[in-house]
């Protein structure tokens, strides 16, 4: 059975922290749906313009196995809208995975499941998370997955393939694009 990831970008998602990942998963095989809190086309902290598969109303997080949330400014929209911390309490509550990369850890927050668990952020992040392990590139926990920024994408994106498809898959993946 093919796994499944939704990952939800607004206006601001920071371009490496987003392609990354989407690119490891889907070259494992994968199926990533891009879902918009807004409209399809959005628009990254560099002016890179991603076409989301379609708006998060019309997504059905259900059939889905990892919530993938990126950084960048955007964050800010991701934790006022609401919906995406909503979502991150479904998906922790089916037992299902979680991955937040730079300032998205701030939604798993939001949602109220980060508490004492071990993880890591963007350095920026330090007051609203004063205990994340901010000298650790990835940090798992269960069925969460979060890292520092831009520059751990790769590993980042290597750990969400090896939660869903197994290191086996991940280390050919890695040995592949010679990371």
């Amino acid at each position: 059975m093919t796994s499944r990831v939704l990952c939800l970008l607004t206006d601001g998602f920071e371009e490496i922290e987003t392609v990354t990942p989407i690119d490891l998963l889907r070259r494992a095989g994968v199926e990533v749906t891009i879902a918009s809190l807004g409209e399809i086309e959005v628009t990254g902290r560099c002016g890179m313009k991603l076409l989301a598969d379609g708006s998060l109303s019309d997504t059905l997080p259900d059939s889905h196995d990892m919530l993938f949330l990126p950084g960048g400014p955007g964050v800010v929209h991701l934790r006022a809208d609401g919906r995406p911390a909503a979502l991150a309490k479904i998906f922790q509550h089916s037992g299902k995975w979680i991955a937040a990369i730079c300032a998205a850890p701030l939604v798993v927050k939001d949602a109220g499941i980060l508490s004492d668990r071990p993880h890591t952020a963007h350095a920026s992040t330090k007051d609203e998370l004063p205990f994340a392990r901010f000298d650790e590139r990835v940090v798992i926990d269960g069925n969460l997955i979060t890292s520092r920024g831009a520059g751990t994408s790769l590993d980042f994106g290597l750990a969400l393939v090896a939660a869903l498809r197994g290191q086996a898959c991940a280390d050919e993946i890695a040995a592949a694009i010679m990371a």
